[in-house]
């Protein structure tokens, strides 16, 4: 079974994340907790200064790498958004370069967004994986550190939402947390066990990106042929072995969702709290409106992951009529 950080580690980690990002709110919003049939709290990661979670982990790991191999020029990453904000913004506080692969047709607006952290950028395939696999290929041939999107550092950044979010609603009965490619189930996960919790937590995916449930299914990576999703931070074909591996013992399950019931939950969560979600920030929100049923009267919490949506996009999914 994979190794988990202690406490104390957390807690260091998590300082060093708070000099950049304040903790974010947890709100217990009424109109949503009428809707599940439940006491319903929502983790605002939206409220972070690249507007997603994703930052934590950078902070964390480039401070660590920085640290490790002070010469060190530059990195690079492949991204569809959030986690090359998150590279981007961290490495600009410590003086490096940050080179970050993106799909053709990626979001207008995260990619702009990384350009202004500083992000260099290099558009390449028509998804995450052939970025990536691009991202691997750069790494190589111009000697730049490659920062992947699972690793130990990421996820020991990323816990401090987790360790916000059990101190700050003591008594959690479920947590709702989307995976893109694990670094937040897995940090949650992480921050439940250092502090001895028995909160049960549950990952969410995207109907149209399977492969972390087929995975998680089989007890082992499963590759899909495509992940066309509206939730950008889910569109993920080829899972991380490490992540499945470590989510397998401690996840209760894995819920999928249709593309209909995460644009539903984006309309829903800017109805009932003004706060914008991007797909995969709706994503938890979706499985507990779909799994209200075995709900009703606990204490649950959400994982709005991140806002950053392109806005004519989200003006679309704002303007379609709700299933009555």
């Amino acid at each position: 079974m994979p190794a988990m950080d202690d406490l104390a580690t957390l807690d260091a980690a998590a300082a060093l994340v708070h000099r950049v990002v304040p903790p974010t709110p947890a709100y217990c919003w009424p109109l949503l907790s009428q809707r599940i049939g439940a006491e319903l709290w929502v983790k605002h990661e939206n409220h972070t200064p690249i507007g997603a979670f994703k930052l934590r982990g950078g902070l964390v790991y480039l401070d660590e790498l920085k640290r490790r191999q002070p010469q060190l020029a530059g990195v690079v990453t492949a991204t569809r958004g959030n986690h090359g904000q998150s590279i981007a913004y961290a490495a600009a506080r410590l003086g490096l370069a940050a080179t970050i692969a993106v799909p053709h047709g990626n979001s207008v607006e995260k990619n702009r967004a990384m350009a202004a952290f500083g992000g260099r950028l290099v558009e390449h395939g028509h998804d995450f994986q052939a970025a990536y696999e691009y991202a691997l290929a750069l790494a190589e041939r111009d000697n730049l550190h490659l920062v992947r999107t699972y690793e130990p550092l990421l996820v020991r950044g990323v816990a401090s939402y987790g360790l916000e979010l059990f101190r700050a609603v003591p008594h959690l009965d479920l947590v709702y947390v989307p995976i893109g490619q694990g670094s937040g189930i897995s940090g949650v996960i992480t921050a439940r066990e250092a502090l001895g919790l028995k909160t049960e937590i549950v990952g969410v995916v995207a109907a149209n990106a399977p492969a972390y449930a087929l995975s998680f299914a089989a007890g082992r990576v499963v590759s899909t042929n495509s992940s066309d999703t509206i939730a950008d931070g889910l569109a993920v074909r080829v899972p991380d072995a490490a992540a499945v591996d470590f989510i397998g013992p401690w996840a209760a399950r894995i819920v999928t969702v249709s593309e209909a019931e995460i644009r539903r939950a984006m309309r829903i969560i800017f109805a009932d709290t003004h706060n914008l979600a991007e797909g995969a920030g709706a994503a938890a929100f979706a499985a507990a409106l779909q799994e209200r049923d075995r709900l009703r009267g606990k204490r649950v919490a959400v994982i709005q992951s991140g806002g950053n949506i392109d806005r004519a996009l989200f003006a679309e999914i704002l303007a379609e009529p709700d299933p009555e």
